[in-house]
């Protein structure tokens, strides 16, 4: 017979939280309109309400970036180990 791999239910860790918050503070940041629709301060001559937008460009994707890194080290840690014991 062929053994069926353990299904396990997703775990809820404080890595896992950072990467949804990564993931999820562009989103929050380019849908609350409220908080950049105005002209001032303007930076070398451009509106706060372009600039801002354009300022999330390189953050979005660092935050990406980050939160992608973190995936990876937390399914490098839930691997299973070779070489162990089976049993």
């Amino acid at each position: 017979m062929s053994e069926t791999p353990e299904v396990r239910p997703p775990v809820v860790t404080p890595v896992r939280v950072v990467i949804g918050l990564c993931l999820v503070a562009p989103f929050v940041a380019m849908l609350w309109v409220g908080s950049y629709a105005r002209t001032g301060p303007t930076f070398i001559g451009i509106p706060f309400f372009y600039w801002y937008q354009m300022l999330w460009v390189p953050l979005s994707t660092a935050l990406t970036m980050t939160a992608y890194q973190l995936w990876r080290r937390d399914q490098r840690g839930r691997a299973p180990q070779k070489g162990g014991v089976s049993k």
